[in-house]
């Protein structure tokens, strides 16, 4: 193999490595987006069930069921 089919394959991998590291690049910050989402729901759904289970109802503009 000559110095410039070296260099070449060099280079070749050297470009397939950084589309690589990009890729997981841009699946670790979408990763990041979405657990940071999923934190904030949790956060959210914890402090409701500690709201219901002491029994405070948010957001409920209804009238009691008839049966009430």
């Amino acid at each position: 193999m000559s110095d410039a089919q070296s260099l070449q394959n060099l280079e070749s991998r050297v470009a397939f490595q950084e589309a690589a590291i990009d890729q997981l690049s841009d699946a670790l910050a979408r990763q990041e987006l979405e657990l940071d989402k999923m934190s904030r729901m949790i956060h959210h759904l914890t402090q409701r069930i500690k709201e219901l289970s002491e029994g405070h109802v948010l957001n409920d503009n209804n009238p009691p069921p008839p049966h009430y």
